[in-house]
């Protein structure tokens, strides 16, 4: 495609697997985090060891494919482009918007022959239209924002916390390399990405009525990163400002966000993971710029700012998360990969012999030998607490 990019090699070691086989690529994430340009990625890689193989390329975000607007209108413009002697690889960028696209995968993947990858900005298409028609014949990979090592190497920063504050502040979308690092520049840049997240990801695609509410809502979870949130406590605040909305509608819109890869929500298990609680969610962003340019990037939010930060980062090396409870004490993050299980504290710094006998002693009260950390942004943080590691921000981001 002739087109300039970084390559995000993380998300290839996981995709090539599948490379050539007559199962579906999906990958899915938050607009503008680079499932495009990962695309082009394939491509290429596709290109060194078949130079013959026929790339068929549709990214509905363009003029040139706004004639395709149906599952039929596919199926005819690749009946088109397919070759009979080569190796086809079809690839559709935001294919969510294509009505019926679903069918149309079914239909090429039950001819076989194809290798097909396509893009989605919004979780919904996974868990109805793609996992209904395509059970068995698709796997799907998560895009996310750069993760810091990332962010250094796309901006050819050094490791260090002038990087580490550049990084806080204005998140990893990867078009940030083309903009001056300053407020003024960043934030206009992602309020307009916010703007299209909610117009085409939230209120388009699920049609929701009270926009203004939505926005209301997306300002207090900015406010309320890495607080519990229940629908009714937020039903009840808005009760004291005069505004009626029901919990179920306040659910409802918390979900499409959440479609949308704008937010995550994470739940809360007891310790021993046999229990999950139904009420009282954490929710994070999934970029910290976009928060920041809702609502300004404020110094007396650090520390859950360092928590969304760990959250995020977790995520990018696939864990599954909960938020972990022990009687009246609080796990910030409870992840398990392959079987195995860490047990993580956040905090900004640990000032004093208190603080830090809450932190480590949270984790201490767990009786299994899974590794416990503390993160942290202490200048001197390193070594260990009775047993417990106590580890730097920058460490742990790398």
């Amino acid at each position: 495609m002739n087109k300039t990019y970084i390559p995000r090699d993380i998300y290839w070691k996981k995709i090539s697997p599948f490379v050539g086989q007559d199962i579906i690529k999906v990958i899915v994430g938050q607009r503008r985090v680079g499932k495009s340009y990962f695309l082009f990625q394939i491509m290429d890689e596709i290109k060194k060891t078949n130079k013959n193989a026929n790339c068929i390329y549709i990214n509905k975000e363009s003029e040139e494919f706004s004639h395709i607007n149906t599952g039929k209108d596919l199926l005819a413009f690749i009946a088109k482009k397919v070759s009979r002697r080569y190796k086809n690889c079809i690839f559709i960028d935001e294919i969510q918007e294509i009505d019926g696209f679903e069918k149309a995968l079914r239909h090429l993947a039950a001819h076989g022959g194809y290798d097909i990858y396509c893009t989605g900005s919004n979780a919904h298409m996974l868990s109805s239209e793609i996992a209904t028609g395509l059970a068995g014949r698709y796997v799907a990979i998560t895009m996310h924002s750069l993760s810091f090592s990332e962010f250094l190497i796309f901006h050819q920063l050094k490791k260090g916390e002038d990087a580490l504050f550049k990084y806080i502040r204005y998140g990893g979308l990867p078009y940030l390399v083309n903009l001056e690092l300053v407020d003024e520049v960043v934030y206009d840049y992602l309020k307009n990405i916010y703007n299209t997240i909610l117009l085409k990801d939230v209120v388009a695609r699920f049609g929701v009525r009270n926009i203004n509410f939505l926005e209301r809502l997306v300002v207090y979870l900015a406010d309320t990163v890495g607080s519990l949130v229940s629908a009714k406590k937020i039903s009840d605040f808005l009760k004291s400002q005069n505004i009626r909305i029901s919990p179920n509608i306040v659910l409802n819109y918390l979900s499409y966000l959440s479609a949308a890869y704008f937010i995550s929500p994470v739940k809360r298990s007891d310790i021993t993971g046999k229990r999950v609680f139904e009420i009282n969610e954490k929710y994070y962003f999934s970029d910290l710029g976009l928060r920041h340019a809702l609502i300004g990037y404020r110094q007396v939010d650090i520390g859950k700012i360092i928590e969304n930060l760990v959250y995020n980062h977790l995520q990018f090396l696939g864990y599954t998360i909960m938020v972990g409870k022990s009687g009246t004490k609080e796990i910030d993050f409870i992840c398990e990969k392959a079987g195995e299980k860490l047990y993580i504290q956040v905090a900004y710094v640990l000032p004093d012999q208190k603080t830090r006998a809450s932190e480590f002693g949270n984790l201490l009260e767990i009786k299994n030998n899974y590794p416990k950390l503390v993160v942290s942004l202490d200048a001197m943080a390193g070594g260990n607490y009775q047993g417990i590691k106590h580890v730097h921000l920058l460490d742990f981001l790398t």
